[in-house]
């Protein structure tokens, strides 16, 4: 009797811990230069990291940048949104990862407005571990050791880059995706020891995206294809490389390059 007694007391203090974590968390949240971690991530007592707020934020919900700061490297485990705002909203990770994405096979993961710097010794600017979709948008990644954004998952999800700036490290973008699907449109990826985009497994489509001054402008091995529509492929050591399938609109601009490398096949993409 005094078992089941303790058990059922056990039990009790567990849902009440459990909703007490549920109900303390936000759908909208807030952080900003002067917060501070102990606090509740609200409007009026914001946190001072995105990693302090994190936790105080719904599956789902939104954190957003009151003024600029540096709000430090991020750790994702599930859905949500972080957005800079109209504000300085920056990530410094010198000798790190900037943002780290682990949320699971159906988690939706946006990161917006956020300059995300590795200071020179940074691992990767973002590193996508697992998730069913990511979207980059109006983000400033540079300077890192590896990659701006590096995609490694396990199972099949969708990455979109809209009007993301990426300089300066190993590859911009390196593709690992089995069966997922990598979507740039309107960025810029510059300055690269090895190449813009690195497909490893995976499809990539790329629109109205720059690419330059990098050993290879884009890589794409056997068994992947890279469809291209009205991108600017310009002064890199070799536009197109590797064995996989190049298509191609037939109106991107290859100009000032090495060489070509690959010739794309010159197809109406839908």
């Amino acid at each position: 009797m005094k078992k089941y007694f303790l058990l059922k007391t056990v039990i009790f203090i567990s849902i009440l811990v459990i909703s007490k974590t549920a109900a303390s968390q936000a759908t909208r949240t807030w952080v900003s230069g002067v917060g501070d971690d102990v606090n509740p991530a609200s409007r009026t007592a914001p946190c001072k990291t995105f990693a302090g707020a994190i936790s105080k934020t719904a599956t789902g919900g939104e954190i957003n940048a009151i003024d600029p700061g540096g709000y430090g490297a991020v750790t994702i485990t599930k859905s949500i949104t972080i957005d800079g705002g109209g504000t300085f909203a920056s990530i410094l990770s010198a000798g790190t990862n900037g943002v780290i994405i682990n949320a699971g096979a159906d988690a939706v993961v946006t990161l917006r407005r956020l300059n995300i710097n590795g200071a020179g010794t940074g691992i990767n600017g973002i590193r996508i571990l697992a998730a069913k979709k990511v979207v980059i948008e109006d983000c400033v990644l540079s300077n890192f050791t590896q990659q701006g954004v590096e995609i490694s998952t396990t199972s099949a999800c969708t990455v979109i880059l809209n009007n993301v700036t990426i300089h300066n490290g190993l590859n911009a973008v390196n593709m690992n995706n089995p069966g997922g699907t990598l979507i740039l449109d309107g960025s810029r990826l510059q300055s690269f020891s090895n190449a813009g985009v690195n497909i490893i497994s995976g499809l990539a489509t790329m629109n109205d995206t720059n690419i330059s001054d990098c050993v290879l402008g884009v890589v794409n091995v056997t068994g992947t294809t890279a469809s291209l529509s009205n991108n600017v492929i310009s002064h890199n050591g070799t536009a197109l490389k590797g064995n996989g399938t190049f298509n191609s609109a037939g109106n991107n601009l290859m100009v000032g390059n090495g060489q070509l490398g690959a010739t794309p096949t010159i197809i109406q993409l839908k």
